[in-house]
C-alpha cells in the first residue's frame, strides 16, 4: 500500500513544530512535503523583494530546522519531499536578485534537503518561452540551472524533480514549462546518463495538469519510472486553487472536473510505489481552526482511497 503525505505549510509552525507533526500523524499521514518555499515567498520574489532567511549559513539553517527534524522523527513522519523556493529566476529582475536565488537560495536549499535526509526536492522550471522565443531556449536556461545543483544532488543522494507548470497570457492560464511528457522523459534520461546518477526526476502536479488540459493517464504512462513525487490537489479547471480532490464538478450531474480515474490508471500502469502527497495547504485556512484536524483526516482518507485504487500486485 502506498504511503500518504501532505504539505507542512499551515500545519507545522516554527515555534512548536513537534505539535504540527503530531497532528499529521493523528490525521493518518506517514509522510510530509516540507514547505521550504514558504520561507521565501514567490509573491515577494515576483516583486523583486526578498527577506533575509537564506542569508543564514548552512550551519545556522541546520540549527534553525533541528526542532522540525526532531519533531518529525518523534511523530514517525518521514520528510519524503520538499519544495525549493521559487522562482529561482525572475525575468526583468536585477542581476543581484537572480544571482542570490541561484547561488545562495538554491545551494542552501539542497543542504537543507540533505539535512532532513529527504530524497526529493521539487523545482520550478523557468517561465521564459515568451521572453526567449521558444520552449527549447526556455529549457536550455532551466537545464543550465539544474547543472548548477546537479553535482550536489549526486553527492547528497537527492533527486531534483521538475514539475509541470502553467503560465498566464492575457489573463488566461496555459501550458507552461514541462508540459510535454515525451520531452521531459528524454531530458531526464539525458541528465541522468550524463551524471551517472538519478539526479533528475519528475513531479506530477494534478492541479496544473487539469488547468492545462493534460491527459493524466497518457502523461503519467509516458513518464514511467521517472515519476518520483506527486502534488495532488483539485481545481475548477480555470484557477490554481489547491483544493481537496473530488470537490469540483463540471455539471450538476457531478462529473468531476479533474480526471481522477485517469490519474489512478496511470499510477497503476507504471506501478508507482512512491508517496501520494497532497498539496492542499490553502484548504486549511478556509475552514475554522478547530476543524483543522478533521480536515486533515478527511484528506488522509482520500489518500487511502487513492492508494487502494492504485494498488498493484
Amino acid at each position: 500500500m502506498l504511503n500518504i503525505g501532505v504539505q507542512t505549510k499551515n500545519v507545522v509552525n516554527n515555534t512548536h513544530p513537534e505539535e504540527g507533526f503530531a497532528m499529521l500523524k493523528r490525521a493518518g499521514f506517514s509522510c510530509a512535503d516540507f514547505s521550504l518555499n514558504s520561507y521565501l515567498s514567490n509573491t515577494s520574489l515576483y516583486q523583486s523583494e526578498r527577506n533575509e532567511f537564506f542569508d543564514r549559513s548552512v550551519r545556522e539553517l541546520e540549527h534553525y530546522f533541528a526542532p522540525h527534524k526532531q519533531g518529525a522523527e518523534a511523530s514517525g513522519i518521514t520528510i519524503n519531499q520538499m519544495h525549493m523556493p521559487y522562482p529561482v529566476y525572475v525575468p526583468k529582475a536585477d542581476r543581484e536578485l537572480n544571482d542570490y536565488l541561484w547561488n545562495q537560495v538554491a545551494q542552501k536549499s539542497m543542504a537543507v534537503c540533505a539535512f532532513f535526509g529527504c530524497p526529493y526536492i521539487v523545482i520550478h522550471g523557468f517561465k521564459l518561452a515568451r521572453f526567449l522565443g521558444s520552449e527549447e531556449q526556455e529549457w536550455r536556461e532551466t537545464a543550465r540551472f539544474i547543472d548548477s545543483i546537479a553535482p550536489l544532488a549526486k553527492e547528497m543522494g537527492i533527486t531534483i524533480c521538475i514539475e509541470n507548470l502553467y503560465d498566464s497570457i492575457g489573463g488566461h492560464l496555459v501550458e507552461g514549462p514541462c508540459c510535454n511528457a515525451g520531452k521531459a522523459a528524454e531530458r531526464i534520461d539525458q541528465f541522468n546518463d550524463r551524471y551517472g546518477a538519478e539526479v533528475l526526476g519528475f513531479c506530477f502536479d494534478t492541479g496544473h495538469a487539469n488547468i492545462a488540459g493534460i491527459d493524466f493517464e497518457r502523461f503519467i504512462t509516458a513518464l514511467g519510472s521517472r515519476l518520483k513525487v506527486l502534488h495532488i490537489h483539485d481545481n475548477d479547471g480555470v484557477s490554481d486553487l489547491h483544493q481537496i480532490p473530488f470537490t469540483f464538478t463540471k455539471t450538476r450531474e457531478n462529473l468531476a472536473s479533474t480526471d481522477w480515474d485517469g490519474f489512478v490508471r496511470g499510477l497503476k500502469k507504471i506501478r508507482f510505489d512512491g508517496v501520494l502527497s497532497f498539496e492542499t495547504a490553502p484548504v486549511l485556512t478556509a475552514f475554522p481552526k478547530p476543524m483543522k484536524q478533521d480536515v486533515l483526516g478527511f484528506i488522509a482518507n482520500i489518500g487511502r482511497y487513492l492508494a487502494e485504487e492504485s494498488f498493484f500486485e
